[in-house]
């Protein structure tokens, strides 16, 4: 089982294999996340449904599922933090403000 991804010292972001992802928004409730997770992976699995079928329409709407799933995560679109800190998802931690982090937080979360 591979190890958990690390997390900025900000709490914003994890770190997959060098790149920075947006973390859920911490102010959801169990209850809600759960709800918006599954929601998510069904979403997920339409899409894979659709595009095995090769619907287009179907491809369309599950995609529109999965990014209103995210969005209400936190995941994508407005940023859940305060503060005028940039959002600075799917780019490399290494070209962010986060590289001095990243250069001491271990050699697991840059890629080879």
């Amino acid at each position: 089982m591979s190890a958990e991804p690390l997390v900025t010292p900000d709490g914003r972001y994890l770190v997959v294999r060098g790149r920075l992802w947006r973390r859920t928004a911490p102010r959801l409730e169990g209850a809600t996340r759960a709800s918006l997770v599954h929601e998510l992976m069904e979403a997920r699995r339409a899409k894979k449904t659709a595009l095995a079928a090769d619907d287009a329409a179907a491809v369309e709407d599950a995609r529109a599922r999965v990014d209103a799933a995210k969005t209400s995560l936190g995941e994508r679109g407005p940023v859940w933090w305060g503060g005028d800190a940039p959002d600075e998802p799917r780019r490399m931690a290494r070209n962010t403000r986060y590289a001095a982090w990243l250069a001491t937080a271990g050699s697991d979360a840059a890629p080879s």
